[in-house]
């Protein structure tokens, strides 16, 4: 009887899943490219695990889940017996609303797949849960059901963009510079490598995630994502003295608004004892890159009348964008629920993202560790965050006393425009190879090579171990 059930389920899988193997190029890719929004590892089966992942997955924009493969992405395999694969079926069966899976064998390894589901939101015996990232949270039924409303059920990083295409906007040095910021190599063909992320859908258009992560200029398909930068006079914005819009990708427009807040606040020299001179940003650099980060992967790109806004004032620095929290207010900090999912995803893999929920805590710990005060989170129609810059007290307090040497350190010569931005990118990723370098800044790998050449000569850079394995360090 089993047995005859068995068939009857292989039949459906080779009808609505395609064949029961998948081909190991296509599993080779998708170890390398990790866990995300839509791939989940787990080493061996466990039943209540496994309910957890397909719900959260029905209800986001499913994925598949592969058993017998590691966190780290190794292949420990697992028996694919006809029990086995009953009894996840079994599971599925048993969720409420019931929730249709296929699954298909690739050697020792059993992958599950689960479409988005059509009548969400879905529960298993342990709850409701939701894909964020490369995890799975618990939410109550209430907490859901708000979500999907209020979202209107359609997310706009997964909806579809009907203008853009490989023809009419894509730019391929942008997924060439994701791939290299994601670790992901050319294994498999170009549109499989965009779907297997999660941003090419079944029809072959391009989800509105994708547009922001390849587009050349973001303004042409999404306007609302341009990021707007403004340096003022005072401590209003009576006066303004340098204003800029960063019309690129998301990965750009990050870079450069990071650069603009960069290039208009103070670098403080603390000398502590007899040792060189230790170069620190008047407010923490992890607290700004993370306030940006949050306003770039968390903003709502459904208001269309607003930017994620940067305004740098003589005491603070206010970092906005349109969306409010979709979580409760006591709940903030403790833990997150993304807008975007899709977008989080894929920014998690460009290593802009670390663990889900943890951002803010790491903004609040920066300017606490750094003597300065606790920021301001505001919420309504907007999210804000207020960092305060330091006043004199504070900045003699980071910068400590000073005690005089006998015999005068070599001061390293200052770089170059060009340089300091090779330095930049470097302390984005210390691994980061000549080849990408010149990817990024539009150069040839020799011009690349020289500029290391002076870097190093100026006393700003190092390397650490061989070309392949080892990495630089800036030593300014």
């Amino acid at each position: 009887m089993i047995s005859g059930f068995i068939l009857s389920i292989r039949k459906t899988c080779l009808m609505t899943g395609g064949s029961m193997k998948m081909n190991k190029k296509e599993l080779e890719f998708i170890i390398q490219n990790g866990e995300g929004i839509k791939t989940e590892f787990k080493e061996s089966f466990d039943s209540k695990n496994i309910a957890k992942e397909i719900v959260a997955l029905a209800n986001s924009e499913g994925g598949k889940i592969f058993i017998g493969i590691s966190d780290l992405g190794e292949i420990k395999g697992v028996k694919a017996t006809n029990k086995l694969k009953s009894e996840i079926q079994d599971i599925a069966r048993n969720c409420d609303p019931p929730i249709t899976i296929t699954i298909k064998e690739a050697s020792t390894v059993l992958i599950i797949n689960i479409e988005e589901g059509i009548n969400k939101p879905y529960r298993c015996s342990a709850g409701f849960f939701l894909r964020q990232g490369a995890n799975s949270q618990k939410l109550s039924t209430e907490e859901i059901r708000g979500f999907f409303n209020k979202e209107r059920k359609i997310l706009f990083d997964e909806a579809t963009n009907t203008q853009f295409s490989f023809q009419n906007g894509f730019d391929k040095k942008k997924l060439d510079n994701f791939l290299s910021f994601a670790k992901i190599s050319r294994v498999i063909p170009e549109r499989d490598i965009l779907k297997n992320i999660g941003i090419l859908a079944d029809n072959g258009k391009f989800k509105n995630a994708g547009v922001l992560f390849f587009c050349k200029n973001v303004s042409q398909f999404i306007p609302q994502a341009v990021v707007a930068c403004v340096l003022y006079k005072g401590k209003d914005k009576t006066y303004i003295i340098d204003k800029k819009d960063f019309d690129e990708d998301i990965l750009s427009n990050y870079e450069n608004s990071m650069k603009f807040l960069y290039t208009n606040l103070k670098i403080i020299y603390r000398i502590e004892g007899s040792g060189p001179r230790k170069e620190v940003f008047e407010v923490p650099k992890e607290s700004l890159k993370e306030c940006l980060i949050n306003a770039l992967a968390h903003r709502d790109y459904l208001e269309k009348g607003a930017r994620v806004q940067i305004d740098i004032f003589d005491d603070r620095i206010e970092i906005s964008n349109p969306g409010g929290l979709i979580i409760k207010e006591k709940e903030f900090g403790k833990r997150s629920l993304s807008r975007n999912p899709l977008l989080f995803s894929l920014m998690q893999k460009a290593d802009l993202v670390e663990q889900v929920g943890s951002g803010i805590n790491r903004i609040m710990e920066a300017m606490k560790k750094a003597g300065l005060k606790a920021p301001v989170f505001e919420f309504g129609k907007f999210f804000a965050v207020t960092l305060f810059r330091p006043n004199e007290d504070e900045i003699s307090k980071i910068v400590g006393k000073y005690s005089p040497q006998k015999t005068p350190q070599k001061t390293p010569q200052k770089p170059t425009r060009l340089e300091g931005e090779m330095l930049y990118i470097i302390s984005t990723n210390s691994a980061i190879t000549r080849d990408e370098i010149a990817l990024r800044l539009k150069l040839s790998p020799e011009t690349v090579k020289e500029y290391l050449a002076k870097l190093k000569e100026k006393g700003l850079l190092k390397r650490i171990g061989p070309d392949k394995g080892g990495h630089w360090e800036a030593t300014k």
